[in-house]
């Protein structure tokens, strides 16, 4: 990729960064989006990520999604090791383009996180505030 920016500059128009046509990610300081996955069918939340210019463009260009790794300083494409590929379904923008929602579907939903869950957020914070308890998936049971 070209040192070239591939995205318009967020507009200095409100009313054009909000409701305009065009993809004018409004990338922060660090040069990131914030990413909300989740999936395609059953809508349950898989994941938040982020991404830099080159992950949403890599996303959008293939149909896998790409993520930008803080803690590697890396670009990432999401189940290359694990075989868990997100294939995009639909992404969204929310109105000042400062964060996207990416509808996947997973090849290996299983491996969606590191953890060897279908979900990054499988805890729950208990009412007391301070503790958490695992809850698998859905709407099941707390596992003890």
């Amino acid at each position: 990729m070209s040192d070239k920016p591939v995205f318009d500059r967020p507009s200095a128009d409100a009313s054009e960064q909000e409701e305009g046509t065009r993809l004018r990610p409004r990338f922060d300081a660090a040069g990131l989006v914030t990413a909300v996955v989740t999936d395609h069918a059953s809508g349950e939340l898989l994941m938040v990520a982020h991404m830099n210019e080159r992950a949403l463009e890599a996303t959008l260009s293939t149909g896998l999604a790409h993520y930008w790794s803080r803690s590697r300083n890396a670009l990432w494409k999401k189940g290359e090791t694990s075989g868990a590929l997100q294939s995009v379904r639909e992404v969204r923008v929310d109105c000042d383009q400062d964060a996207v929602w990416l509808k996947v579907a997973v090849a290996k939903p299983n491996d969606t996180c590191h953890t060897s869950r279908s979900t990054c957020f499988y805890r729950v914070v208990a009412d007391d505030g301070q503790s958490l308890a695992v809850r698998e998936t859905g709407d099941g049971p707390v596992a003890s």
